[in-house]
C-alpha cells in the first residue's frame, strides 16, 4: 500500500503503459514521494470527505510519460505529482477537492484542469518534500494547445 486508501497498484496503474509494454515501476526514492503526497494530499482530502476519490494519474515512468505526450518536466516521474477525479464516484465534485486542497493543504502545485469556471474536469496536485511553490493554475484550450494561467479567485 502507498497509504491507507491507496494501493500500489492503483498508483501505478496506467493502460497505455500495459499496452505498450511499458514498465511503469517506481524505484526507491520515487516510492517515498510518492507515500509522501498520498499520507499528505491524498490521505487528508478521503478522511475529510469520508468517500472514495478516484486517482486516474499518479507515478508515470519517464518511458510512459513520453508515450502519453507528458511535459518534459512533469513531477509525476518523481512521485509528486497526482491527478485526481472526485466527479467519477459523484459523491463531491473537482471543484470541491480543488478548494479544499487550496484553503487546508500543503502542496506544490495546484491545477485546475480545463472544464468550466464551477468545475474542473479532473486536478492536478503535487508536493514536494521542500520549497513548495504553492503555486495555483488554471489550464485551458487554447487553439489546440494547452495555456497555464494564474488562478485568480
Amino acid at each position: 500500500m502507498i497509504s491507507k486508501n491507496i494501493s500500489y497498484k492503483e498508483a501505478t496503474r496506467s493502460d497505455t503503459a500495459k499496452r505498450l509494454g511499458i514498465s511503469n515501476d517506481p524505484d526507491t526514492q520515487q516510492l517515498e514521494n510518492m507515500k509522501h503526497v498520498a499520507e499528505n494530499v491524498f490521505q487528508p482530502l478521503r478522511e475529510h470527505f469520508g468517500c472514495p476519490i478516484y486517482v486516474s494519474s499518479f507515478f508515470r515512468s519517464g518511458e510512459l510519460n513520453k508515450a502519453i505526450g507528458g511535459s518534459s518536466t512533469s513531477t509525476h516521474m518523481k512521485g509528486e505529482a497526482m491527478d485526481l477525479d472526485a466527479d467519477v464516484y459523484g459523491k463531491i465534485s473537482n471543484g470541491v477537492i480543488f478548494n479544499y486542497i487550496k484553503e487546508n493543504l500543503e502542496f506544490d502545485q495546484l491545477i485546475w484542469e480545463f472544464g468550466n469556471n464551477k468545475n474542473p474536469d479532473w486536478v492536478h496536485v503535487s508536493l514536494s518534500k521542500s520549497n513548495n511553490r504553492n503555486q495555483i493554475l488554471i489550464a485551458k484550450r487554447v487553439h489546440g494547445k494547452t495555456v497555464y494561467e494564474f488562478y485568480n479567485e
